[in-house]
C-alpha cells in the first residue's frame, strides 16, 4: 500500500470520529506508574483476543494492561470476534472492561493502532479512519527506535486456507471452538487435582505434522513478502502461535493470542523486542508474569 510509507503522518489528514459516550468511562484500579510491578514499554503488540466469545481470557488481559503501559499499543487483528457474534451474542462485563482499559490508555496519551483481521473484517470498511487517538488500518509500518522498520499485519491474507477457501476456514473455526471447550473442562479437572494448565491445541500444533507444516508455510509467506518490501521484519498474529525468531535475515514475530497462551510482544526504548506470556497456572493462583525470548 502507498499509505504504508506515509504511516507516520497518515492520521493527520484522516476523518475524526468521537468515542461513543457509553465506552468513555475510564477503567478503575489503575496502578501508579511508580508501582514496582508496573512496566512502561515503547510499544506493545496484542492480537487474537476474540472478545465476544467465551474463550477470550479478558480478565487476564485486563491484568496485563493494568501493569503494562506504552507509548504505542498495536491491536493486531481479531480483537473482536465478529464471526462468532453473528451466531451468538456474548459480551460480559470482563469484555467491556478490556475496551475501557484500552480507551483509558488512549485518553492518557497512548496511540492505539488497530489493525483489522479476518474475524473483525467488518471493520475493514472503516479502514483509514481515526476515532480520537485510535487509528484503524489494515496494515502498518512500525519504525523502531533502533532504526528498523517492521511490517505489522494480522496475516490472514497469507493463510491459504482463509484467503482461498473461506468456507473451509469457517469449518475449522467451529472445530477449534469445540476443541477449546473440551480444553476448558479438561483443565478444570486438572486444576481440581492441583495440576498446571495444559493446552490441547498447542500440543496438537507441535505434534501433528500437517499443522506444523501450515505454520512453517505461513511464516515463510510473510517473511518472503517482507523481503520483497525491503523491510527488516514482520509482526503478525492470526495463527495463535507466539513466536520470535529470525528467518532468512528477517525478524519474524507473532503476538500469539489471548484465548490460550495469553501472550504479547513488547519493545523497549532501544528497540529490543521481547515475547511476554501472562499465564494463570491454576484456578486459585495469581497470574504468572514471565518474560520470554528476546530479539534486538
Amino acid at each position: 500500500m502507498d499509505s504504508l510509507e506515509q504511516s507516520p503522518y497518515l492520521f493527520d489528514k484522516l476523518p475524526f470520529q468521537p468515542i461513543p459516550e457509553w465506552m468513555s468511562e475510564p477503567a478503575c484500579e489503575e496502578p501508579s506508574p511508580h508501582c514496582t510491578e508496573h512496566r512502561h514499554h515503547h510499544s506493545i503488540w496484542l492480537s487474537d483476543v476474540h472478545l465476544g466469545t467465551s474463550s477470550a481470557k479478558a480478565e487476564l488481559l485486563c491484568d496485563f494492561l493494568k501493569y503494562n503501559s506504552c507509548d504505542t499499543l498495536y491491536l493486531v487483528g481479531d480483537i473482536i470476534d465478529g464471526w462468532r457474534m453473528k451466531r451468538r451474542a456474548y459480551w460480559p462485563q470482563e469484555h467491556i472492561n478490556v475496551i475501557r482499559r484500552i480507551l483509558t490508555r488512549s485518553k492518557r496519551g497512548t496511540k492505539i493502532i488497530y489493525i483489522t483481521g479476518n474475524h473483525d473484517e467488518f471493520l475493514r470498511r472503516y479502514s483509514g479512519m481515526s476515532f480520537g487517538n485510535i487509528h484503524l488500518v489494515d496494515e502498518y509500518i512500525h519504525h523502531s527506535p533502533n532504526g528498523k522498520k517492521y511490517w505489522v499485519v494480522h496475516g490472514d491474507g497469507y493463510d491459504a486456507v482463509v484467503f482461498n477457501r473461506k468456507w473451509l476456514a469457517a469449518i475449522g473455526d467451529v472445530a477449534y471452538e469445540s476443541m477449546l471447550l473440551i480444553n476448558v473442562w479438561y483443565n478444570r479437572l486438572r486444576s481440581a487435582l492441583g495440576m498446571d494448565y495444559w493446552s490441547l491445541s498447542s500440543y496438537l500444533k507441535y505434534k501433528i505434522r500437517t499443522a506444523f507444516s501450515i505454520i512453517s508455510n505461513y511464516e515463510a509467506a510473510l517473511t518472503n513478502e517482507c523481503l520483497k518490501r525491503e523491510l527488516d521484519g514482520v509482526i503478525c498474529g492470526h495463527i495463535h502461535h507466539s513466536e520470535l525468531k529470525e528467518i532468512d535475515g528477517v525478524q519474524y514475530a507473532n503476538c500469539g493470542d489471548w484465548v490460550e497462551s495469553c501472550s504479547a510482544l513488547v519493545e523497549d526504548r532501544q528497540g529490543q523486542l521481547k515475547a511476554v506470556k501472562w499465564i494463570k497456572q491454576t484456578e486459585n493462583s495469581m497470574p504468572e508474569r514471565t518474560m520470554g525470548s528476546e530479539m534486538a
